[in-house]
């Protein structure tokens, strides 16, 4: 039972630190899955999207230290049954999103490990499992080396998550699991192979045979081969197809679509800016003359927003800015860089550099 306690312990401990770390390098991530967990349709807890960084920052720093504290055996007792806790929260989330399917992702390892809501709750309940077994072998969980060692390991811990999510906070990721980082070419990343799986659609025939309305179902969108009268169809996504790392990404204005003359680009500055009326005025400041010096380069600069690029004109207008705006869907801008505003260079559709804006006077042209 010694043995089995210490297998346990090192697995869940690890399980814990991991899943806390590929979050905490990437808070601002986290919290974009928590507001849509917040969010009307979901939870319906709008009230809480405003604190969903606050909370994701509380949420991710106390499950990495809780896989610390188990490892060194500080404080058991209160350590297993935190994890309890957690883990018994975190199983009501995945259940909830495995059974309406408005989320489809939780987000437990970030952007670096992608699950299945189904795979994420099977995750889950392993470690619930896992999790009792050691409470009740918790007389075997004893302190590495000395409690006041352990104490010091959980400090060193929690300083460290600290100054980590700061930097993070205030730059950008140390580690970029997006198909968005730096390296990565969008347009093949936007790319669909010609051996793709495709989307598997049921349609749903209702025909009225002898005068009796009958549903026959297919999958290859033609019409049933019955001798009756058609009434009406109704189809259904069953199987999803392949999905591109990187979609939905698609710079438009006046009605039409430049992704691919911008990604053709050999010298190319994109302003990310998902919600520019939370977008701090030294930072807008800092990219104005990153910007400036951009364009006397020879670099073409674009900006992107979720909002209607003419919206945006008084925006360019009042913080002057030589440069116009498209508009893109708030979640890729979000995904290409954490930051707002943030700062991508691209050529000929490869990422060559990202910045927050409080590293903007870093853009190298």
């Amino acid at each position: 039972m010694k043995i089995v306690a210490h297998i346990l312990r090192l697995v869940v401990g690890v399980l814990f630190i991991v899943s806390g770390f590929v979050k905490l390098v990437d808070p601002m991530g986290f919290s974009f899955k928590l507001e849509e967990y917040f969010s009307e349709p979901v939870l319906n807890l709008p009230f809480l999207e405003p604190l969903a960084l606050a909370i994701g920052l509380v949420v991710v720093i106390y499950e990495l230290l809780l896989g610390v504290m188990l490892l060194v055996g500080y404080k058991p007792k209160f350590t297993m049954w935190s994890l309890l806790g957690m883990i018994v929260f975190f199983t009501f989330l995945t259940l909830y999103t495995l059974v309406t399917g408005k989320v489809t992702d939780c987000g437990c390892f970030g952007d670096a490990l992608k699950l299945t809501p189904l795979g994420t709750f099977i995750k889950d309940v392993i470690l619930l499992v896992l999790i009792v077994i050691l409470l009740l072998l918790k007389k075997h969980i004893k302190p590495v080396l000395s409690p006041k060692f352990g104490f010091r390991v959980s400090v060193i811990t929690l300083l460290g998550c600290v100054v980590l999510a700061y930097y993070v906070l205030h730059h950008l990721p140390v580690i970029d699991f997006r198909a968005f980082k730096v390296g990565n070419n969008i347009t093949e990343k936007m790319s669909v192979p010609d051996d793709a799986p495709k989307p598997v659609v049921e349609y749903s025939w209702k025909m009225r045979v002898n005068g009796e309305e009958k549903i026959y179902k297919n999958t290859t969108g033609r019409l049933p081969d019955v001798d009756g009268e058609y009434v009406d169809v109704s189809f259904e996504e069953i199987e999803k197809g392949y999905e591109p790392p990187i979609h939905d990404f698609t710079m438009e204005r006046d009605g039409d679509d430049y992704t691919e003359d911008m990604l053709n680009e050999p010298k190319l500055i994109i302003i990310a800016i998902y919600k520019p009326e939370a977008a701090s005025p030294e930072g807008l400041k800092a990219v104005k003359e990153a910007t400036d010096k951009a364009l006397k380069a020879g670099y073409v600069v674009v900006g992107l927003s979720p909002y209607d690029p003419y919206e945006m004109d008084d925006f360019k207008e009042k913080n002057h800015f030589n440069f116009d705006f498209y508009f893109m869907d708030a979640i890729p801008i979000k995904t290409m860089v954490r930051a707002n505003p943030g700062i991508v260079k691209v050529s000929n559709g490869t990422v060559i550099q990202k910045l927050n804006s409080n590293d903007a006077d870093k853009l190298e042209l």
